[in-house]
């Protein structure tokens, strides 16, 4: 019996023994299947240098499109949410409701100011009559006119308070967000959707102060956008900046109605174009060198076996090179393909 119970438990403890070596065995290939990035490993990337190029026929002023109109819609009463109108993609029409809020509490306060006003006209006019035979005083005939207008007062400032339960779209646009839902308590200015106006849009370009004089206000520009390779769109510039930046650039904001055949989204890269009649030989680079936004134009740039972001200044485009205005020099080594493996400060080869 006792040999009996000492096999048995040599034989389970050989399971657990044979499972726990299973398992050290598949964690180590688990482990040896992972990756895991070493900061110090060397990524292959392509580099250029910036070199001159010749920009003929045609100016090219690179830059991003915004919305024509963008904000956050809130609240003005405060209140229990009761309905909600608008769903995130939705597109609304100005003055159309967008949500309602609880608004019993204002209504009988609106009714009881209706019945008190009723009661003091009463008041009043039983006034003139006992004034014309001087049997009360001119005091008491001026309190009671006071307290009509009071109550007119209090009147308005009720039905304004319930029109504002009533929350309207300011402009026609797009529901990007919507931070409210059936129920939620409101308070006075408390956000509750983001609205996006993308019916025109506006398309935001850096102008090097050689050619600034090129814009005046009002004026009709051909306006491309990436997206759509040879389609071009009717522009017009609605402001020049009177400041120019630190490398001597000034923003230059064109609106562009939206097409529905090609639509633009907010966002897309467009060009302002501009029929060249000389040629200039400038210092450029690949636009596909660039990361970040046009708004802040950077590059990577290695310096001492490491990508390093660099920021610099644009000018000029074509399909596919940039000016540098400032910002780069012929000597520097600047990534032009593998940007999506790097961060600030990788070490690299090439």
């Amino acid at each position: 019996m006792n040999t009996k119970v000492i096999l048995i438990s040599v034989g389970i403890l050989g399971v657990v023994v044979l499972g726990g070596l299973k398992l050290s065995s598949n964690q180590k290939a688990a482990k040896a299947k992972l990756f895991i990035n070493n900061p110090d490993r060397e990524i292959f990337v392509e580099i250029s240098q910036p070199e001159n190029r010749v920009f003929e026929n045609e100016l090219s002023f690179l830059g991003v499109f915004d919305p024509n109109r963008e904000n956050m819609v809130s609240a003005e009463a405060g209140g229990r949410v009761i309905r909600v109108a608008v769903e995130i993609g939705d597109y609304v029409t100005a003055g159309q409701l967008i949500a309602k809020v609880d608004d019993e509490i204002a209504n009988l306060q609106l009714q009881g100011a209706e019945i008190n006003l009723e009661g003091q006209k009463n008041d009043d006019a039983r006034n003139m009559n006992l004034i014309a035979k001087e049997a009360i005083t001119q005091v008491q005939v001026e309190k009671t006119k006071l307290g009509v207008r009071a109550t007119e007062v209090q009147i308005k400032q009720l039905k304004k308070q319930i029109r504002s339960t009533s929350i309207l779209a300011p402009f026609s646009g797009v529901v990007t967000k919507r931070m409210f839902d059936l129920g939620s308590v409101l308070g006075p200015g408390s956000p509750l959707l983001e609205l996006v106006d993308i019916s025109s849009l506006k398309l935001t370009i850096s102008v090097p102060e050689r050619d600034v004089l090129k814009f005046r206000d009002g004026q009709e520009v051909t306006v491309t956008a990436d997206i759509y390779s040879g389609k071009k769109f009717k522009g017009k510039v609605a402001s020049i900046a009177v400041k120019g930046d630190d490398a001597h650039n000034f923003k230059v904001q064109i609106l562009v109605p939206n097409s529905k055949e090609n639509r633009i989204m907010a966002g897309m890269y467009g060009s302002v174009i501009f029929e060249n009649h000389g040629a200039r030989n400038l210092l450029a680079i690949p636009r596909k060198a660039l990361i970040g936004s046009m708004k802040k134009p950077e590059v990577y740039v290695v310096r001492n076996g490491k990508a390093v972001v660099t920021s610099l200044s644009i000018g000029t485009s074509d399909a596919n090179y940039i000016e540098v205005v400032s910002g780069l020099s012929k000597g520097d080594q600047i990534v032009v393909n593998g940007q999506i493996n790097l961060l600030n400060g990788s070490p690299v080869r090439f």
